[in-house]
């Protein structure tokens, strides 16, 4: 029987193993791609693509296309289940799939379950397509009121989301009021310096910050927000941390505390040596890595030479963390903060050291046709 490699997930960690797909089929071994999107966004501009800076082919990779087109196969679904014992996949929609090695990159997802009931105005910020709904919708509303616009969680994501939704209701002569609901502080761990420049950007914009408050709740249109009250609300985003889906716990394989796959330095799970993963979804033994798209992104090479030698044989490489990384927030206005251990720089050539970085990683792997694509964005 031929080898079957599958990946889980068309995330930044994998990537670069799927421009190099033709490397595992050698022997006419099969490679199968299972997502539940046919396109993969770049988290690092959505921020952007929901400001109206960038449009959504400007930001996505064609996994499917990428993998077909390399004489791979591409399943559209979800993975419910897994069963390392027997090397099976279970699907939710019934079907099962066999592997002799399995990578996961399936990111992470913002809890809302404690949050109460929700419709459609409230805006996960995973996945990154829900920013571009969200701004055709936010376009799209032409009732006369002024819009009421929540964005709840004061970290790196809540504050470019504030600053770009700001933009796009600016650009667009939308009248609003914005407000960033931190939870505690604007920016936490970033930095006094970083925080002050962020926070004074955001009222220089208009933008209400209440810091040492939380969402507690959302329903009909009004969020309960401590020690103020009930908010109304037209959009709220909800960008109050991520964590890995429970696919991992639920199939009896080990995990770390957040429900993350727990995996060596080599991003193999520390039970079962045939299964592999990197991004948002792992939890790298003796290390507590943010959820950043950079540990994804540096990943990636280790990934692709590893799973290499889980079929190949050779020595694997080993994924060690860098201790700090830079930060740069787009702030909606054509200016950024960097922040790379002890250097804070706010200006104008912020943001377009992010917009090069950005758009140097999207030309790497924008090798399927992207740009000229400009189909709907599932």
């Amino acid at each position: 029987m031929k080898k079957q490699l599958v990946f889980v997930g068309g995330g930044h960690a994998h990537l670069s193993a799927l421009v190099g797909l033709g490397d595992y089929m050698k022997g006419g071994r099969l490679v199968t791609l299972i997502s539940p999107f046919g396109y993969h966004y770049y988290s690092g501009m959505g921020p952007g693509m929901l400001s109206g800076i960038y449009e959504p082919w400007q930001i996505r990779f064609n996994v499917r296309k990428m993998v077909e087109d390399r004489g791979g196969s591409f399943i559209e679904g979800s993975v419910k289940r897994i069963d390392p014992r027997n090397r099976m996949l279970f699907l939710e929609d019934g079907s099962a799939v066999r592997y002799d090695i399995a990578s996961f990159n399936t990111g992470s997802e913002v809890p809302l379950g404690g949050l109460g009931p929700q419709d459609g105005f409230v805006v996960p910020v995973k996945p990154v397509v829900n920013l571009y709904e969200a701004r055709k919708s936010i376009l799209d509303r032409n009732n006369g009121n002024p819009l009421e616009i929540v964005v709840a969680g004061g970290g790196p994501a809540g504050v470019e989301i504030a600053a770009n939704v700001w933009r796009l209701l600016r650009d667009n002569g939308k009248p609003a009021r914005v407000t960033l609901v931190a939870g505690g502080r604007v920016l936490p761990g970033a930095g006094e310096k970083a925080r002050r420049l962020a926070v004074g950007s955001l009222a220089k914009k208009g933008i209400r910050v209440l810091e040492g408050a939380r969402v507690e709740s959302v329903e009909k249109g009004r969020a309960n927000i401590t020690g103020t009250g009930a908010i109304p609300f037209d959009y709220a985003f909800m960008a109050i941390g991520t964590k890995p889906t429970a696919l991992f716990r639920d199939s009896g394989i080990p995990t770390g505390e957040d429900g993350g796959l727990s995996v060596n330095r080599y991003l193999q799970s520390v039970a079962y040596p045939e299964l592999f993963g990197g991004g948002d979804c792992i939890s790298l033994t003796g290390h507590n890595l943010a959820k950043v798209g950079v540990y994804a992104v540096r990943q990636a090479p280790i990934l692709r030479h590893n799973l290499g030698v889980a079929l190949d044989g050779g020595e694997m490489q080993q994924f060690i963390p860098q201790e700090s990384y830079m930060l740069i927030l787009n702030m909606g206005d054509g200016r950024g903060i960097l922040r790379k251990e002890n250097l804070v720089w706010d200006g104008r050539s912020s943001f377009l050291l992010k917009d090069f970085i950005d758009k140097r990683f999207m030309k790497k792997f924008q090798v399927s046709g992207e740009l000229s694509d400009r189909s709907n964005c599932s």
